[in-house]
């Protein structure tokens, strides 16, 4: 078994992982990254592409944000259509000059990957985590099983980046963590597709039929999701369902189609928000998706995940280069401020968009308050400041 000794071990190597060792590296904390998964992986899992306007500008400042800025789609507004209508949200107007930037967490994850490898900082793919430990100890252990064989890494702290369903969590004791979750009656089948976006802006629709969203990625790339029930399997969705759903659900008199294209990706994601508290137990540290999953209907995920990171980062950095204990202490406390704001505002955005087809009481009230948002000038600039820039830290 190959030992290796270093400050801080980062387990997963999506955006918050990779963030994080490049705040520590420019801090000139010693870390490694372990990521089960390979590099051709991870530079292709397509996720979230909003990025809020702070969380923007926190990559540019991190020496991350040189690509970002220079391909990603800025935009002023955002659509919500129902009842045939379309109805915008002007961001900018509302939300004192902000924006929103449309670039894939896919492409975050290549530009923080570069950045490391060009470094020569330890980033280890195909790795995986097999335990975590020594949590109240002098030093925590974590042991895996890479390319090249066994590890065991000792280190002041753990960095559990890997997910909701990598080791980072499972190894917070059962007796100090309390796990909030609710899963939604609804599922999300989404698409990648060489398609040039039809709209300047992304458009949120509520259907009788079910939800939609139409977003970009590039000028010839376009992400587009249906609200599927949890139960449909994608092989019942051929290439000319998926387009014709889309078709209806998105159309008014003003655009009664979207650009079509070759299907490059698809899948059916859950809809579940969970909440892990607290984020830390000793040396170990949670952030990102190991500690909390928001519907992906507020565009909040990455912005969450990067959201810890720089809170964790400036934690780290004053306990272990000056011995201050203070930040680190409320590191849970702090982000989990935030948090919960975004899993207000992503459930608000999940329950107005998705009708029911058990509810019409419900369905009723969906109706009243997307009437609501985009009537009253208060409920839209809420929506406008929660959904460009959540309360950043």
């Amino acid at each position: 078994m190959k030992e290796i000794h270093t400050q801080v071990v980062i387990v997963g190597a999506g955006p918050a992982g990779l963030l994080l060792g490049q705040l520590l590296n420019r801090d000139g904390i010693d870390n490694v990254i372990l990521e089960r998964r390979s590099r051709e992986y991870v530079e292709k899992r397509v996720r979230a592409g909003v990025i809020e306007f702070g969380i923007a500008n926190f990559l540019e400042e991190a020496g991350a944000g040189a690509r970002m800025r220079y391909e990603g789609l800025v935009h002023h507004g955002v659509e919500i259509r129902f009842e045939r209508s379309s109805h915008r949200i002007a961001l900018s107007d509302l939300a004192s000059g902000k924006t929103i930037t449309v670039y894939g967490q896919q492409e975050v994850v290549k530009d923080l990957v570069a950045l490391r490898l060009n470094a020569g900082a330890e980033l280890l793919f195909e790795t995986e985590v097999k335990f975590i430990g020594g949590l109240t100890d002098d030093l925590a252990v974590v042991d895996a099983e890479g390319l090249d064989g066994s590890l065991r890494l000792t280190c002041d702290y753990v960095a559990g980046c890997d997910g909701s369903f990598g080791v980072a969590n499972r190894s917070l004791p059962s007796s100090v963590v309390r796990r909030y979750e609710r899963t939604y009656p609804f599922s999300w089948l989404g698409i990648l597709a060489e398609a040039p976006p039809t709209t300047d802006e992304l458009i949120y629709c509520r259907h009788e039929r079910g939800f939609a969203l139409y977003s970009m990625r590039s000028p010839t790339l376009s992400r587009l999701y249906l609200g599927v029930r949890p139960e449909e399997k994608l092989d019942e969705w051929s290439d000319d369902r998926i387009w014709d759903e889309l078709d209806v659900r998105l159309a008014t008199e003003e655009m009664p189609e979207i650009n079509q294209g070759r299907i490059v990706e698809r899948g059916i994601t859950a809809m579940r928000s969970v909440v892990i508290e607290p984020m830390r137990f000793g040396r170990l540290l949670l952030a990102g998706d190991a500690a909390h999953i928001v519907p992906p209907t507020g565009a909040k995920g990455m912005n969450l995940a990067l959201a810890d990171v720089r809170v964790l980062s400036r934690a780290l950095c004053e306990k272990i280069q000056h011995d201050d204990d203070a930040l680190l202490d409320d590191y849970s406390a702090t982000c989990l401020e935030r948090v919960w704001r975004a899993e207000e505002f992503s459930n608000y955005m999940t329950q107005m968009l998705h009708p029911t087809h058990l509810d019409d009481f419900e369905n009723g009230v969906q109706s009243a308050r997307l009437r609501q948002a985009v009537t009253s000038l208060e409920a839209s600039t809420v929506l406008a400041r929660n959904y460009v820039d959540l309360n950043s830290l």
